[in-house]
């Protein structure tokens, strides 16, 4: 090999690969509804404009040297304050940390937990865990979950593999689905690692929960956001958090990404990303250090942003119902939180016009591509199997009347498949 065994085994994001394919589609002139990557356009849904302000201001003071390890000393006292406002999370600004996004926080959580071979237990669907366990040379405990229950686990499911394990991997509101936990499955499974670590020796580790909620700013309607800490506080030194205003702020780009925790665990990720250098830009973290108190204009324009993008989710997910009710073979969980609409398209085993066979979700998602002009991810990008026949479809980088002129274009695609 020239390369070493993790590199040579690696496998590249399928959902950056889809996406790469539709955006060079796009560029030759094709018109497609690119329901792909989780990012926003920013034509459809530019950054606040004041935090815009705020970075421009960041830039003519100077800020353009390296920051601190750990994050400017300001930003990190503002999320301090933002938590303990928005979500009564009681956090020192020494058990923050700063980087580049949520990923190399993700990143760092695994690199300073896991050792080769422990065991990271996770749901899935999920986003890129399984290849975060590639990278650290963990052993992937994938836990199937059900529509039934919104592709979110529940005490049952995870049970059976805790024991032993190092790192139970969680997110909500989830991506790739667009669900939340209830309040009392999120307990039921804090429970369950409580329950775990004391039967634990003080020469062994602990069992901790990585809790994603990088969209939780971002639910609707009466959908409310849980986590492990408010609900069980005796877990506050066993969960990592996963944040930032990427998603919340359509701030993608900006790359502020903030993870908060046991302090023990909190200096080792900032040694790890020390040594990677993957520090969000200097200005970015002074510019979301002077935004993110300013209240009402975070309160204005998430009460905007989030009526444009739950409107763009409800459209999808009024259609796709519409579709059913007519007989087609698609359904779609309702929206409850993210950019995500999670939806059925059950055409496994039909043939195109072209005569090919729709073996796999990745065929029924090239299918979609080129004859409906419609770009989704499977769930078979997230860990699941091959032939499930769900899919996730993200708003964030098409326009509502992009949304809304695909949906006859599904069902012509739809009405000329053939049953084999």
């Amino acid at each position: 090999m020239t390369v070493s065994q993790m590199a040579g085994s690696l496998i590249g994001s399928e959902i950056i690969k889809i996406g790469n394919e539709v955006n060079d589609m796009i560029k030759k002139g094709e018109q497609i509804c690119n329901l792909t990557i989780g990012d926003f356009d920013p034509a459809i849904f530019p950054i606040p404009q004041e935090l815009q302000t705020e970075i421009f201001s960041a830039y003519e003071a100077g800020n353009t040297n390296y920051p601190p390890a750990n994050g400017v000393a300001d930003l990190r006292t503002a999320v301090a304050a933002f938590l303990t406002t928005r979500l009564g999370l009681t956090y020192s600004i020494n058990d923050i940390l700063v980087a580049g996004g949520s990923r190399p926080l993700i990143y760092a959580t695994y690199m300073a937990l896991i050792d080769a071979g422990d065991k990271v237990v996770f749901p899935v669907p999920s986003w890129n865990n399984n290849h975060y366990c590639h990278l650290s040379g963990a052993e992937a405990i994938m836990v199937e979950t059900t529509a039934d229950n919104n592709f979110m686990p529940g005490a049952a499911d995870v049970a059976p593999h805790l024991k032993g394990a190092t790192l139970l991997a969680l997110c909500s509101p989830l991506n790739p689905t667009g669900t939340v936990f209830t309040k009392e499955d999120l307990e039921e499974i804090c429970d369950l690692v409580i329950a775990e670590n004391k039967t634990r020796g003080a020469d062994e580790k602990p069992l901790y929960i990585m809790y994603d909620q990088i969209y939780w700013m971002l639910t609707f309607g009466d959908t409310k956001h849980y986590d492990p800490v408010n609900l069980r506080p005796e877990l506050r030194e066993y969960v990592i958090y996963i944040d930032g205003i990427s998603k919340c702020f359509a701030a993608t780009g900006v790359r502020v990404g903030y993870a908060f925790g046991p302090a023990n665990v909190i200096d080792k990720m900032k040694s790890i990303l020390g040594h990677i250098g993957a520090w969000a830009p200097k200005a970015e973290q002074v510019a979301t250090a002077h935004f993110l108190p300013q209240t009402q204009q975070v309160d204005a324009f998430l009460s905007n942003f989030k009526g444009k993008v739950q409107k763009s989710l409800t459209a999808l997910y009024s259609g796709l119902k519409d579709l059913k009710k007519q007989g087609y073979p698609v359904d779609a969980i309702v929206p409850m939180g993210a950019i995500y609409l999670t939806a059925e398209i059950s055409v496994l085993g039909k043939t195109t016009p072209a005569g090919k066979l729709l073996a796999t979700n990745k065929d029924i998602t090239s299918y979609l591509i080129s004859d409906a002009r419609l770009a989704v991810v499977p769930f078979g990008a997230f860990g699941t199997s091959d032939t499930s026949t769900w899919f996730r479809m993200s708003v964030g980088g098409a326009s509502l009347e992009a949304i809304e002129d695909a949906l006859p274009r599904l069902k012509a695609a739809l009405d000329q498949l053939e049953q084999k």
